[in-house]
């Protein structure tokens, strides 16, 4: 009877269709591939909610305020945050270069310069945040510590942004042409290694040196073309940081979930908001969170 029943179990075996292995095997692919997909983490979506509101309502640049929530808030280790931010902000400044191209606001030659010295620059600081790792403590302080500076560097441009764009009027002719091509390209080369280290720096500080740059050009066409240069760097920033392996997916995708929505309402809002109180609010908040950065 052993030898039949055996026989028998073998011929039941291979009369099985071949599509039933297959049949037990897909949902487990397909559960396997639904545990990888990235999923929505609520508190961030507020988060990227709340930001976006304020990026809208005052155009002050989302790394200036994610990047510190990320930090301090949850308790996200610098590079990580940092790296994410940095493809957050280059879909969320897409969507503001549409905008702005359409509406024709965009000096396509102050943005190439401006590219002209970011780009390397941002290459140069990737490479050597490979070579001397970004996941060591020491990296993290590092990565901090400039944070905050960054973050005091855009408090002080936000007090006296108004104060410079009357000095620029005042003095309409600038600088000579060559000189304005120069310091606009070195501009860029420090935007490049400042963002790519700390995601800070692309708004508040690139806006204030470029009025002082080209204070003939229309503040709207300066921020247009501010904006317009973030998208190429914080995408070559943000590839290198994922390269590198310090980007959060779920992160991502959370933020950007509650931030696409909030710019547009902050943007709808931003023409009945009191500009000088919020300026003067955010500058303070900036500097507390600044000086918190650099004495940690």
């Amino acid at each position: 009877m052993g030898p039949c029943r055996d026989a028998a179990s073998s011929a039941r075996h291979v009369a099985r269709p071949a599509f039933f292995s297959r049949e037990t095997r897909a949902p487990r692919a397909i559960r396997a591939a639904a545990m990888s997909l990235p999923h929505i983490e609520p508190l961030y979506s507020l988060s990227g909610l709340a930001v976006g509101f304020l990026v809208g309502l005052t155009g002050v640049g989302g790394g200036s305020l994610m990047t510190p929530i990320l930090v301090l808030l949850f308790n996200v280790h610098p590079a990580t945050a940092v790296g994410t931010d940095l493809l957050y902000a280059a879909a969320t400044k897409s969507a503001g270069t549409l905008v702005h191209g359409l509406k024709g606001s965009v000096d396509w030659r102050v943005t190439l310069r401006l590219a002209a010295g970011s780009v390397p620059a941002a290459t140069i600081t990737l490479i050597l945040l490979h070579r001397y790792g970004m996941d060591t403590p020491r990296a993290g302080h590092l990565i901090q510590a400039v944070l905050g500076a960054a973050l005091l560097i855009t408090a002080v441009a936000l007090l006296f942004r108004p104060q410079l764009a009357a000095f620029a009027a005042r003095h309409r002719h600038g600088p000579s042409e060559k000189r304005t091509l120069l310091f606009t390209i070195l501009t860029g080369a420090i935007l490049g290694a400042l963002v790519s280290l700390t995601s800070v720096g692309a708004g508040a500080i690139g806006v204030t040196v470029l009025l002082l740059l080209y204070p003939a050009l229309p503040t709207v066409r300066i921020v247009g073309s501010d904006v317009a240069h973030a998208v190429p760097l914080t995408l070559l920033a943000g590839a290198g940081h994922w390269l590198l392996g310090s980007i959060d997916w779920s992160m991502l995708l959370s933020l950007l979930c509650g931030s696409l929505p909030g710019i547009a309402i902050g943007s709808m809002l931003s023409s009945r908001a009191p500009e000088k109180l919020l300026r003067m609010l955010l500058a303070a908040t900036l500097t507390l969170v600044g000086m918190r950065l650099v004495l940690a």
